[in-house]
C-alpha cells in the first residue's frame, strides 16, 4: 500500500499543474493516468503547436451556468504568469488572429517544461493503471484499489478532462467520480465541434469541401468571425467551432458571407455603372466561384443586374448576408475538442476548487462545467484552476 499527501487522477494540462504547485509546497504527490503517455491532449493541441493561452482571458471567453466561478481562479493565475514560466524555458511562441498564442516548434515543448517542473518538485507520475474504486475513510483519508495495487491520501484530485476526443482515452470518468460523492452534474455535450449538415444540404454542398471564407456567424444568443470550412461532411473552421459550443439541436445559424460589404449599395452602384453584367459574375470578384453557383439559384445567376428588380436584389443581399442554415447535428465527441457541462461547479469553492460537502476531494481543469472558447482558453482554464488547487491540497 502506497501512501502519500495528495493523488491527482489524470496527467493532462490541469493535472500535470496542480502537481507541480503542490510539490513545490512539499506536498507528497502522485499522478495517476491509464494511458500510456503524459499529456497526450497536449501534444497533439492546436495541430501540434499546442495553442496554450490567450493574450486575452476574461470570463467573457467561458460558458457556465455559474459565469462567474472561473473569475477567481483565472485572476489569481493569468496567461501572464503562465508566459512567465514558458519564458523562463526560452520556448519561441508565436501570436496568431485573436491574441491566440502557439508554439513556434511543438507542443512538446510545452509538455517537457510540465515534466521538467514536475522532476523538480518531486512528483511522481504512474501511468497505466485504471482506478478500480474510491472510497473515503473514517479519518477522511482517500483509499484508491488500482491495477497497481492500493493508494492512500489525504487529498484527492480529480483531473479527469471531459468527454472529447475518446481515441486520447476521454472518458466519463471524473462525472462518475463526483456521482459517487452526491457532487451534481450539469448535462454534458460536444462543444468546438464542426456540423453535419441535412442530407439535401449536405449533397449541395460537399463540392465545395476544401473552400474556406471570411465570415460571420451567429444565432438568437452569440456571434463569431472567422474562417468558415466546408468538408465533405458538412461545415467546420474556427468560426464554425465557435458557434458551436452556443448551439441548440434543432436550431438554426445565419451566416454573413460578405460582412464588410454594404451590398445592397455596391448592387445599385453595379446596376447603373455595369448593368450588362451577370449576378454571378459580380459575386465572383467577392467570393469562390464554386460557392457562388451553388448559392445563387440559376434563374437568378444568369440574369444581368439591370433587369433585377428590387424583390429579386433584395433576395439575393439575403442569399449572401443571411444564408439561414439548419445543421443536422454535430460530429459530436469525435472530432470536438472540448465538452460542454460538467461537475457542477456550485458544488465547488471557487478559491480552494475543493468539493464544499467533501474535504478533500477536488475538481480542476476540463471536468467541471467551465467551456472556454476557441483560442488557448481551455488551456487557460486548466493552469488556473490546477495552479489554484495546487495552493491547497
Amino acid at each position: 500500500m502506497s501512501k502519500t499527501d495528495v493523488i491527482i487522477i489524470g496527467a493532462g494540462a490541469a493535472g500535470l499543474m496542480c502537481a507541480i504547485e503542490a510539490g513545490k509546497r512539499g506536498r507528497n504527490v502522485i499522478v495517476l493516468d491509464h494511458a500510456n503517455k503524459a499529456g497526450k491532449k497536449i501534444l497533439m493541441s492546436g495541430g501540434g503547436r499546442c495553442n496554450f493561452t490567450n493574450y486575452d482571458v476574461s470570463a467573457e471567453n467561458y460558458i457556465s451556468h455559474n459565469p462567474h466561478f472561473c473569475k477567481s481562479a483565472l485572476s489569481r493565475f493569468t496567461q501572464w504568469d503562465f508566459l512567465e514560466l514558458i519564458h523562463q524555458y526560452n520556448i519561441s511562441y508565436h501570436e496568431r488572429s485573436h491574441g491566440q498564442l502557439f508554439c513556434d516548434v511543438s507542443a512538446k515543448d510545452i509538455l517537457n517544461m510540465l515534466l521538467s517542473e514536475c522532476k523538480k518538485a518531486n512528483v511522481e507520475i504512474q501511468l497505466k493503471t485504471i482506478i478500480e474504486s474510491i472510497q473515503k475513510q473514517d479519518d477522511e483519508s482517500f483509499i484508491l484499489q488500482t491495477s497497481r495495487g492500493k493508494f492512500v491520501c489525504e487529498s484527492l484530485v480529480v483531473a479527469t478532462g471531459g468527454l472529447s476526443i475518446p481515441k486520447m482515452g476521454a472518458s466519463p470518468f471524473g462525472y462518475q467520480i463526483a456521482e459517487q460523492f452526491d457532487l451534481k452534474r450539469m448535462p454534458v455535450t460536444a462543444a468546438l465541434v464542426p456540423f453535419t449538415l441535412q442530407p439535401d444540404d449536405k449533397t449541395r454542398f460537399s463540392e465545395l469541401s476544401g473552400i474556406a471564407v471570411d465570415c460571420v456567424v451567429s444565432n438568437d444568443r452569440k456571434s463569431f468571425r472567422e474562417n468558415l470550412l466546408f468538408t465533405h461532411r458538412g461545415i467546420s473552421g474556427p468560426v464554425i467551432l465557435q458557434i458551436s459550443s452556443y448551439w441548440l439541436p434543432g436550431e438554426a445559424i445565419h451566416i454573413n458571407l460578405l460582412p464588410d460589404l454594404a451590398l445592397l449599395t455596391e448592387l445599385q452602384q453595379a446596376q447603373k455603372n455595369h448593368g450588362q453584367q451577370q449576378v454571378k459574375t459580380f459575386f465572383t470578384s467577392y467570393l469562390p466561384k464554386r460557392l457562388v453557383t451553388t448559392l445563387l439559384p440559376q434563374n437568378l445567376a444568369d440574369k444581368k443586374l439591370q433587369s433585377l428588380s428590387a424583390k429579386q436584389l433584395n433576395g439575393i443581399v439575403n442569399i449572401f448576408q443571411d444564408w439561414k442554415i439548419k445543421p443536422n447535428g454535430t460530429e459530436g465527441y469525435r472530432t470536438a475538442e472540448v465538452t460542454l457541462g460538467g461537475v457542477d461547479v456550485d458544488e465547488i469553492s471557487s478559491k480552494t476548487l475543493e468539493a464544499k460537502k467533501v474535504k478533500g476531494l477536488y475538481f480542476v481543469g476540463e471536468v467541471l462545467d467551465v467551456t472556454g472558447w476557441l483560442g488557448g482558453y481551455n488551456f487557460q482554464w486548466a493552469w488556473s484552476s490546477g495552479w489554484c488547487a495546487g495552493q491547497y491540497v
